[in-house]
């Protein structure tokens, strides 16, 4: 019964952890901002940070089934 929402959650970081590397990428790559009004830099990296939290997270949920 409890499997379920740590599916769910663990999916959901995932995914998003997933699509943010993804867009942070391509948006390094063209050399257009990730974050308006800020380096890009600094941007990129705290984007990227976020996505490795974010999927860290959605890998220790599921692996807690």
């Amino acid at each position: 019964m409890e499997s379920g929402p740590a599916i769910f959650a663990g999916v959901v970081f995932a995914l998003f952890g997933g699509a943010l590397l993804v867009w942070t990428g391509a948006r390094v790559r063209r050399g257009e901002p990730v974050a308006q009004g800020v380096g890009q830099l600094p941007s990129a990296a705290l984007a990227g940070l976020a996505a490795v939290v974010s999927l860290a997270l959605g890998a220790y949920c599921l692996t807690r089934l």
